[in-house]
């Protein structure tokens, strides 16, 4: 990742992953030196806080944002932050082509295919070319459907999966010819927003979707690639906070189409900010804390301003092993493991599942997730994930599907043991995350 075009790079990395298995990929990329990062230089965080302070005036959430955003550079990343940059990239790729031939995937293209543009977007694998909005969209839309993108769990307890922002940047890289490194370093500025927000504000306990994170994430770092002035950024933050909020609705109950949609829409929007901003649309002012800005009306109460800059927030986030909502993973590793101790899944009586209660109110909350109807549920669900990992000994993609979605052998007459094998799941208070 040196000079070359982010278009041109990210269709060669595409290619590379079709020649072979995502994880093996990964495996080789690591064996191939691209870890390698540069000296670090003066730690950014303490450039940036001396800056925000040393003039004795309060600055809003959003100046800060835009002046770290604007100030950071490559050189001021750790070794190991680079690296994990790089491994995050790669891995993203891989989900969108994972993504690439799904049903919402095929819509979002089909209609990206409809518009030209002057300055277009490229759509990843399919070469369409469209405006750059559709372009984001679309590349988010097959990044996220699988549900194998990274994930994050914050300090607040909440979940999502900063990754999908990297819709938004490989576009806006496109669009300003960047390097490599310039992505990199934008992707660490938006894992940073997104994970650093994410620690200071409880947007799952305020019913307020992630996807919502997600664009603040996107907009600033897809603002740092197309060069947006701290004044600029202010205006993209505004616009993008200002409009943009999502509840957690599209996560509750029987899941649709939309949770593949959701967190590639805030990146959609998060790109056409950054061009108004670019263009000189003015944006809300003090967005976050203003009389009714965004921490005003959605918590009610006073949130502590994030801490930006070391240590950075995408050291905190994981790799998933299986296509399934990251508080399923650890059962479904356990599962897994379980598995092999049994010739046959008929020998199993009873399964107990011990998980924290934000796992709980997130993937088996209800009749929809102990009986799911759809693929996003199904890959939402705890009791479902642990039911297939127990009949089948993994967790593949085409499970969401039928005939595995409907298949009798999982099925009960009992709404509330929907899943055969799957007995009883209680919150452990010792689990916080």
């Amino acid at each position: 990742m040196s000079g070359e075009g982010i278009s041109t790079l990210a269709h060669r990395m595409i290619n590379d992953v079709l020649r072979t298995s995502r994880r093996r990929f990964l495996t080789q990329v690591g064996a191939a030196g691209l870890g390698i990062g540069v000296p670090v230089s003066m730690t950014m965080a303490q450039e940036t806080q001396r800056s925000f302070v040393g003039d004795g005036k309060e600055i809003s959430l959003g100046e800060k944002l835009a002046r770290f955003a604007t100030s950071l550079r490559y050189e001021d990343l750790p070794e190991d932050v680079i690296r994990i940059a790089k491994r995050t990239i790669l891995d993203t790729l891989g989900c969108a082509f994972g993504g690439y031939s799904a049903g919402p995937s095929k819509i979002a293209m089909k209609l990206a295919s409809d518009v030209n543009s002057k300055q277009p977007g490229t759509i990843l694998l399919s070469g369409i070319k469209t405006s750059p909005e559709l372009a984001v969209f679309a590349n988010g839309v097959m990044i996220r459907y699988l549900d194998f993108n990274d994930a994050y769990v914050s300090q607040m307890n909440g979940a999502g999966h900063p990754s999908d922002t990297i819709a938004a940047l490989l576009t806006a890289g496109e669009l300003s010819q960047r390097s490599g490194r310039d992505l990199i370093t934008a992707t660490v500025l938006a894992y940073e927003v997104y994970c650093k927000i994410g620690d200071v504000f409880d947007y799952l306990g305020h019913g307020v979707d992630h996807t919502t994170v997600t664009g603040m994430g996107a907009v600033v770092g897809a603002g740092k690639l197309v060069g947006l002035t701290p004044e600029e950024m202010v205006h993209a933050i505004g616009i993008t906070v200002g409009g943009n909020t999502a509840t957690r609705q599209g996560r509750a109950d029987t899941l649709s189409n939309w949770k593949a949609y959701a967190a590639a829409d805030a990146c959609r929007k998060a790109i056409f900010s950054v061009q108004l901003a670019g263009n000189g649309m003015t944006g809300p002012s003090n967005v976050f804390e203003g009389r009714y800005g965004f921490f005003k009306v959605m918590s009610r109460k006073p949130v502590a301003p994030p801490q930006l800059g070391e240590p950075f927030g995408i050291r905190r986030c994981f790799t998933k092993r299986f296509p399934l909502g990251q508080f399923s993973q650890t059962v479904a590793q356990a599962a897994v493991e379980a598995r092999s101790y049994f010739k046959s899944p008929d020998e199993i009586l009873e399964v107990n599942i011990h998980a924290s209660r934000s796992a709980i109110k997130i993937m088996a909350d209800g009749p929809d997730k102990w009986r799911p109807q759809t693929h996003e549920t199904a890959d939402h669900s705890i009791p479902y994930s642990a039911g297939l990992a127990l009949m089948y000994g993994k967790i593949d993609p085409d499970y969401y599907e039928d005939p595995y979605l409907h298949d009798a052998r999982r099925s009960s007459s009992d709404p509330v043991c929907a899943r055969r094998y799957v007995s009883n799941i209680t919150a452990d208070i010792s689990r916080t995350r």
